[in-house]
């Protein structure tokens, strides 16, 4: 094995991709696995509705507040110690979760495994740059994107399944082998690559956990109770770290959370449709179940039947993305992408409270096509933008983006259904709620696609009509 970095023989980084692949679905479908089964490990563990969330929240906060951070260890380091330890950790944490017997324990393991789930999402695509040529590294972004989407979007079916067969131990025990498997292939086809950081900055990295966690907490606040004083005094504490952190940043030759790269115009584009595509997505992955259950009175099977094409469509897009983001422009792929994926919304919003299956399975689709074809060319254009060196760096700013636009997008449909709950008598949500929601959602997508129009435009792949 080729013991410094650079690209490596075609068979080895082929295994090599193999194991980050498997790595990001299985970090990425323990974000979403616990959801369905809540209503039965707080029966089991005989904790209250609002306790048992935590299980979701502790995966949560680990992994917001150890993106940047382990991004940073990754140039210190290097990618190889960082993904390998973060799977060894990710497994174990697994095993914990399923031996776990009260929420507490529970709830902590959890946090671990979402630390490690981070060290797994900053290292994967950094290493896949390093062990690719560069007419290849979007093909690269495109698997990880897929896996990625995948198992987030995979998490609830499977969730269905096991614990239509087994307790929910399982869905953290399968972990287990899966993680092994992959740790086995990492420590064969991984290169070891050398770091680019010569010391770790601890004060940066304290205060990144103070920024985020404070951040995640009051948007979850508000989105369940309202604009209250504690969700209110966390994110404004949040707002005066993140003051804090950016001074210290712009003052540092080789900063923790790359601010030196928003100087580059086209990467704040990149990272603001990146953020706007995800509160998108999470706005619509929360709604539409409770619109197809409670409004259109679907079965839970057919919810899951019903999302499917969005799934599909999506996975079948991202692997095509990225070789096509390796040949052609990004900012043309990205608007193109994040465009169809916001005509999707739009038709969405509008389907009615009663449409057919087959009505809703072709809106599912766009909304899938648009958004896998959207993805790797996004990603990519922030990837290439940090020299190779520093590969984790714009990695660990879209895993700060995708969760940032994950928390506010959770938060927005929190919000709606509250205040539509206390508009009515009676349970579930009103189609009035659905089309708010949506609607939204379809206007963060359009916002998006401007800002990859604009880059486009500040770069020269896209041209203004003149008159």
């Amino acid at each position: 094995m080729d013991e410094t970095a650079g690209v490596v023989a075609p068979a080895q980084r082929t295994w090599a991709l193999v194991a980050t692949v498997t790595a990001s679905v299985i970090a990425a479908l323990d974000q979403s696995i616990a959801n369905t089964a809540l209503p039965t490990i707080a029966h089991d563990m005989h904790a209250s509705a609002s306790a048992s969330v935590w299980v979701i929240n502790g995966f949560q906060l680990g992994l917001v507040i150890g993106i940047v951070p382990l991004a940073a260890a990754g140039d210190s380091l290097g990618y190889w110690r960082v993904f390998r330890v973060g799977l060894v950790i990710f497994t174990v944490a697994s095993l914990a979760c399923s031996l776990s017997h009260d929420l507490v324990a529970l709830t902590l393991a959890r946090f671990v495994q979402g630390a490690a789930a981070s060290a797994l999402t900053v290292s994967a695509t950094p290493i896949n740059r390093l062990i690719f040529p560069t007419n290849m590294v979007g093909r690269a972004t495109g698997y990880n994107t897929m896996a990625v989407a995948l198992g987030a979007a995979a998490g609830p079916i499977v969730s269905g399944v096991v614990l239509s067969f087994a307790p929910w131990q399982w869905l953290f025990a399968l972990n287990v082998p899966i993680g092994v498997a992959a740790f086995a292939l990492a420590l064969k086809t991984i290169p070891k690559t050398p770091g680019a950081r010569s010391t770790f900055d601890w004060p940066s990295a304290l205060m990144n956990v103070a920024l985020f966690g404070l951040a995640v907490l009051g948007f979850d606040t508000i989105g369940h109770d309202g604009p209250t004083p504690a969700g209110i005094g966390e994110v404004a504490l949040a707002a005066i770290v993140g003051w804090l952190f950016i001074r210290r940043q712009l003052g540092m030759p080789l900063p923790m959370f790359a601010v030196d790269l928003f100087a580059q115009s086209r990467f704040t584009l990149a990272v603001f449709a990146c953020f706007a595509s995800f509160v998108s997505q999470t706005i619509a992955y929360v709604t539409l179940p409770f619109a197809f259950q409670t409004v259109m009175h679907h079965t839970p099977l057919q919810v899951g039947a019903l999302l499917l094409p969005w799934l599909l469509a999506s996975a079948v897009m991202a692997p095509i993305s990225g070789p096509l983001a390796d040949r052609y422009n990004s900012s043309r792929l990205a608007a193109l992408g994040l465009g169809i994926f916001s005509i999707g919304l739009v038709c969405t919003t509008l389907m009615g409270p009663d449409p057919a299956p087959a009505d809703i399975a072709w809106r599912m689709a766009v909304c899938g096509i648009g958004y896998g074809l959207f993805q790797s060319p996004n990603n990519r254009a922030m990837q290439i933008s940090a020299p190779r060196e520093r590969s984790a760096a714009p990695q660990a700013i879209q895993g700060v983006a995708r969760l940032l636009g994950q928390t506010v997008g959770a938060a927005i449909v929190a919000l709606i259904f509250a205040l539509d709950t206390l508009a009515r008598v009676g349970g579930g949500i009103s189609p009035q709620a659905v089309v708010q929601t949506l609607a939204i959602a379809a206007a963060f997508s359009v916002i998006g696609t401007g800002a990859s129009l604009w880059r486009g435009v500040i770069t020269g792949a896209i041209r203004l009509p003149t008159g």
